[in-house]
């Protein structure tokens, strides 16, 4: 479900992880890979290391997130990409923006004490997410620093509820390059072929390797808020993701556009229509029914992992 949510740009593969109940201990898991861990396996041994590391958690975790954005890339990418205004379109938006809603509610009730310092934080991360929504979208970069450097700040994204990471390499002018990478990984290992695996398999390492140096600084100061500053970090996470709605709105119209490296017209910005005005505007059909069925769906599906989320818990216990 994460590796799902982190291709969307607009969805954050941090609020699956928040509501699914395995937020904290993914980033107390993640805190533990440092230096010290080369200590701690000389000292106790392999099993005790792969114990204290949490690393069967961390491992199917990342199995999972894999096999979904392998899988899934080409699917989305595809739909995103689709020519003109289609069913498909609105009915993925759709889904992404009924579930970032629940999971606004969901957030929003783990705040113990709506205090005015909760309130300012909620406005400010609203206020922010919504500026990155709207922000200009940059040229497409393909060399391998840039790659890395993107990889390095999308993956602190990711991991915060309600920030797209996806999103901010649409914005870096990266997501395409990394999506077409994954996608050309998975072409070239079913065809068997071994340049077509090698160019795309340096970019995706690049990427990786990226992501990994990022996620293992900004977890840390993650870790730190929740630790220190729990009910501020709740309510600027609940208005990251309020302010992300912006983004996921399933009726939208290009308001400007920019040439990319392949000299190809694409959209630069959009701006969002209310369902009878995108009937008019683009004379097709908003699918009311279909996305009223699928936000629906998405707001299920929160609470749905809310509740799987405690039975495990209280299996834990």
């Amino acid at each position: 479900a994460m590796g799902a949510a982190d291709v969307v740009p607009g969805v954050s593969g941090g609020t699956i992880a928040f509501i699914s109940g395995i937020y904290e201990e993914l980033l107390s898991t993640i805190k533990r890979l440092d230096l010290k861990a080369f200590s701690y396996l000389k000292l106790n041994g392999i099993k005790a290391t792969w114990k204290h590391l949490n690393l069967s958690f961390l491992v199917a975790l990342l199995l999972g997130i894999a096999t979904s954005v392998v899988s899934l890339a080409g699917a989305i990418s595809s739909i995103l990409e689709e020519e003109g205004e289609t069913k498909s379109k609105i009915g993925l938006w759709s889904f992404f923006f009924g579930l970032i809603v629940a999971s606004v509610i969901y957030i929003g009730k783990q705040i113990k004490t709506w205090n005015v310092v909760a309130i300012i934080g909620l406005i400010a991360g609203a206020t922010i997410a919504y500026y990155i929504t709207i922000a200009p979208v940059g040229g497409e970069h393909n060399s391998l620093w840039y790659i890395f450097f993107a990889g390095s700040i999308a993956i602190c994204a990711m991991i915060l509820p309600g920030i797209s990471g996806s999103f901010i390499l649409v914005l870096m002018g990266a997501y395409q390059p990394v999506m077409s990478a994954i996608k050309g990984l998975s072409e070239g290992i079913k065809q068997g072929d071994p340049t077509l695996l090698m160019e795309s398999g340096v970019i995706v390492l690049v990427f990786l390797v990226g992501t990994i140096l990022g996620l293992l600084s900004f977890s840390r100061v993650l870790s730190w808020l929740f630790k220190n500053k729990e009910q501020l970090t709740l309510a600027i996470l609940t208005g990251f993701m309020l302010g992300s709605l912006n983004k996921i709105w399933p009726w939208k119209k290009v308001i400007s556009t920019r040439i990319n490296s392949h000299g190809e017209e694409v959209p630069l910005q959009f701006g969002n229509l209310s369902p009878s005005e995108y009937e008019v505007v683009f004379e097709f059909d908003p699918q009311l029914g279909v996305a009223l069925g699928l936000a629906v769906l998405g707001f299920v599906i929160v609470f749905g992992l809310e509740f799987v989320g405690k039975k495990f818990e209280s299996v834990a216990k």
